[in-house]
């Protein structure tokens, strides 16, 4: 059942076709969703992912975009309003991952980059379609955040962390303020996901241990008490719920999808 008809979704940082990103944006077009999806402008497989979406029967979208230049973003999501005529769904997905996992060895450029991109690309989306979301009578903003938004994971750089709490705080306060509005905004919080940039993380741990990264993923899924890292489309299962008419009173959540993983509180 095409439970997102007639809606339109906006993904960030969906080019990759490995990524949660696409894997997100697939699962609202087969919901679907006409679906927009952004990646920086040096992606080289952002408009190979919008063709391989549209090929689910949906409109698609292909637009560069960095998401912590505010202008960029606010052009982009009036180019996606001016193809499709609203913005149903955000997903502000963009993200990245740097930086030593030793909170000394980390320099300004690791804090500014994570700080930009992972809390503050997130503001700018936000910033750019909810006033688009008031006019239309509501909406869903669904931000992924991180297993290590809710606790601290041992190897992950501090940088990256506290983004990821900001985020989930970001998630919270927008909740709270535009509930009335009907604009229903959720974090997703990862564990381990199969993608290029767990790949990257296991890379980092391998190097900094002196391990293999068969060793570094052995040991990474000993935490996990269901045993294996998860697929992109099994966290898009869950963007896909909280974008659909079952999750139409949820709202201020942080739904982590990870196994069993529980960091913090």
């Amino acid at each position: 059942m095409a439970q997102l008809q007639g809606q339109v979704a906006v993904v960030t940082g969906a080019g990759h076709p490995r990524g949660i990103g696409y894997a997100i944006a697939a699962s609202l077009a087969r919901q679907g969703a006409d679906v927009a999806i952004t990646d920086l402008p040096s992606s080289a497989d952002l408009f190979e992912s919008a063709k391989s979406i549209e090929n689910l029967g949906v409109g698609s979208l292909a637009l560069p975009c960095d998401v912590t230049d505010s202008a960029q973003v606010q052009e982009t999501m009036a180019r996606v309003v001016e193809r499709f005529g609203r913005i149903d769904v955000l997903v502000n997905n963009a993200g990245v991952g740097v930086g030593s996992a030793d909170f000394l060895e980390l320099t300004d450029n690791d804090w500014e980059l994570s700080l930009g991109v992972n809390l503050r690309g997130v503001v700018n989306g936000c910033r750019s379609v909810i006033p688009t979301m008031q006019a239309q009578g509501g909406g869903r903003i669904i931000n992924i955040a991180s297993l290590a938004g809710l606790g601290a994971i041992e190897a992950i750089p501090a940088c990256y962390t506290a983004s990821k709490f900001a985020v989930i705080g970001l998630t919270k306060q927008l909740a709270s303020n535009y509930a009335r509005d009907k604009i229903l905004c959720n974090a997703v919080c990862p564990g381990s996901i199969v993608t290029q940039m767990h790949e990257q993380t296991l890379e980092l741990i391998a190097e900094q241990e002196g391990i293999s990264l068969e060793q570094a993923q052995q040991r990474e899924d000993a935490h996990i008490p269901m045993g294996y890292s998860a697929q992109p489309a099994q966290v898009a299962d869950a963007v896909s719920y909280l974008a659909g008419p079952s999750a139409s009173y949820i709202t201020g959540i942080t739904l982590p999808v990870a196994g069993g993983m529980s960091p913090g509180l």
